[in-house]
């Protein structure tokens, strides 16, 4: 190459577009594109991730705050779905002033390894809120909510209105397809109830009546005592989803719409419950639970020599035949059945 030629090849001085010595290579842009395209997704996962965690925090946080927000539409199928087991839910209805019943009850039945199933109906938002932040899922509320800010007197017309509900709760679970079992929680479990629901009865409900049967007494139902009507507890029941049971219960609730509370005649679910039992005897297979395993509270807390008899036999023990919240609470203590004061740790609420 001659001088000139190569003096022709130098870059002009002020040249806008002096010649590259290194022409760039034709793979670099494709290089370049491969690099960065997986750089840039991985940057989007980045922050996707991070504003899911934000919000993940942040509803958290509105959750523990705002325990409304979360289980104001709890609804009782939910509810039941979950604490379901073998078909079966155990329902027992609280308002708040009796959280301590509920506790002391929920000990025992936890000894017998069945609290997963316990699914408590509350009568008012503070309880709902104070069993499911302790128990998440095992509490519901049922509207309308009656006024169960005080611990309503057996014969008010508080009381009334809240036993009225019960009935339409337990038909609610059998329209789901489960079993049922209800309890009062002023009750203390000694043994398993399961074991004695033989057969594949209808109902299966306790005798309140404190005279002694034999031990081998009939499983139907008694018959009518001087008011026309048997004497069966309404606190403690066990119905199966048949259409016996469904009957049976709307029966109940037609009977306690006829005779509503007033201040002359100072009802409640139980004679209602009875009348219904023997309006419907005939349609309904019912049994009698045997009065050794359930006593009725007039028997237990009354005749030593019957407890005596029959000791190590008793499965359910109802706190009844006493009116009172403190006197319960006393009687309980005096029979060593008061579990929440030591126990409170084996409750799956803890301590209240």
């Amino acid at each position: 190459m001659s001088l000139h030629q190569r003096q022709q090849q130098k870059p002009q001085v002020g040249d806008p577009n002096p010649p590259s010595p290194h022409p760039p290579s034709p793979l670099l842009p494709h290089a370049f594109s491969t690099f960065t395209k997986p750089l840039l997704l991985l940057l989007s996962l980045l922050l996707l991730s991070l504003l899911f965690f934000r919000f993940q925090a942040h509803y958290n946080f509105s959750s523990a705050q705002s325990p409304l927000a979360r289980w104001r539409d709890y609804t009782l199928s939910e509810a039941a779905t979950f604490v379901a087991q073998n078909g079966t839910v155990i329902l027992c209805a609280v308002s708040y002033p009796y959280l301590p019943f509920l506790n002391n009850w929920l000990i025992s039945v936890a000894r017998q390894r069945h609290h997963d199933q316990v699914l408590v109906v509350a009568e008012d938002y503070a309880t709902l809120y104070a069993v499911n932040e302790r128990w998440p899922g095992h509490a519901v509320l049922v509207p309308p909510v009656p006024d169960t800010q005080t611990a309503h007197k057996f014969g008010s017309q508080g009381f009334f209105n809240f036993t009225l509900r019960r009935p339409r709760h337990l038909l609610q679970i059998l329209d789901l397809g489960y079993n049922v079992m209800y309890n009062d929680v002023d009750m203390v479990w000694l043994g398993d109830p399961f074991p004695y629901l033989v057969g594949t009865h209808d109902v299966y409900f306790t005798d309140d009546m404190a005279a002694v049967k034999p031990l081998d007494h009939p499983h139907g139902l008694p018959p009518p005592g001087k008011k026309g009507r048997p004497y069966i507890c309404s606190c403690m029941i066990y119905l199966r989803p048949t259409r016996g049971a469904k009957f049976l219960l709307k029966k109940w609730i037609e009977e306690m719409q006829e005779q509503p509370w007033s201040k002359k005649q100072k009802a409640n679910d139980q004679p209602a419950f009875n009348w219904a039992l023997n309006k419907t005897v005939s349609q309904v297979d019912m049994y009698l639970l045997p009065q050794a395993a359930f006593p009725t509270g007039g028997l237990y807390f009354k005749n030593k020599t019957w407890v005596r008899e029959t000791k190590g036999m008793h499965v359910i023990i109802h706190n009844n035949y006493i009116i009172g919240f403190e006197k319960k609470i006393k009687r309980f203590r005096e029979y060593g059945l008061w579990l929440a004061d030591d126990y409170s740790h084996e409750s799956p609420l803890g301590k209240i």
